[in-house]
């Protein structure tokens, strides 16, 4: 069953508003942006890519893409996308991650299994004032739905839909999934997604004295 974009986006908005409301004043680090300005863009969904989007740049081996998986270190090392690097959301203000999070370099992508962890994540970076980071819409949940295991759509489905599932059938052999493409046509076409963020340079950091 394919999921609802509205209640999906419903059901980032309202926990994330609660969120929000509960973050203590940050006394060490200035927050950039304020809590209405957060959920203003929170509510726009400014921060999701789609699986078809992240799909497409895996595939194409895309090197500014950087999964960052926000989950536990034990559930990290159970299952994680290709080339993902684990930062616990517990860490995130970690110092030593910071060149990270905050770089115009890489186009970071948070995940956990569902959307909320992720977003917590965003949301603390975008009040940081870090601009390169967004969200797996749905996260491994929605992606075992959409990618590994897509559903075939009937015979009689716009053809965009099926050129959808035709890539997602070819994505999930690319990527390790449970799709078997030999009954697929073209799984080489692209997604029917919205292209991928520009990634928005961060303000040059001076560079540390005493070493390199």
């Amino acid at each position: 069953m394919k999921m609802n974009s509205r209640l999906l986006l419903a059901a980032v908005i309202v926990p994330l508003g609660l969120i929000i409301a509960a973050v203590p004043e940050n006394t060490t680090r200035p927050y950039k942006l304020t809590a209405e300005e957060l959920l203003t863009e929170v509510s726009e969904g400014r921060q999701f890519m789609s699986p078809d989007e992240i799909a497409q740049m895996l595939v194409d081996k895309d090197p500014s893409l950087q999964l960052i998986d926000v989950r536990s270190t034990g559930e990290f090392e159970k299952f994680s996308l290709p080339g993902a690097i684990n930062i616990p959301l517990e860490n995130l203000l970690n110092p030593e991650f910071e060149d990270v999070l905050n770089q115009d370099v890489k186009l970071n992508v948070f995940y956990s299994n569902s959307s909320n962890v992720a977003n917590q994540a965003w949301m603390i970076t975008r009040q940081l004032g870090y601009k390169n980071n967004y969200v797996l819409q749905g996260g491994l949940n929605y992606w075992a739905e959409t990618i590994l295991n897509p559903e075939k759509p009937a015979e009689t489905s716009p053809n965009e839909e099926i050129a959808r599932y035709n890539f997602r059938m070819g994505a999930s052999q690319a990527l390790g999934g449970g799709a078997d493409v030999s009954s697929a046509e073209n799984t080489a076409s692209a997604p029917a997604a919205g292209t991928k963020p520009v990634i928005q340079k961060a303000k040059k950091k001076k560079g540390a004295s005493g070493g390199c």
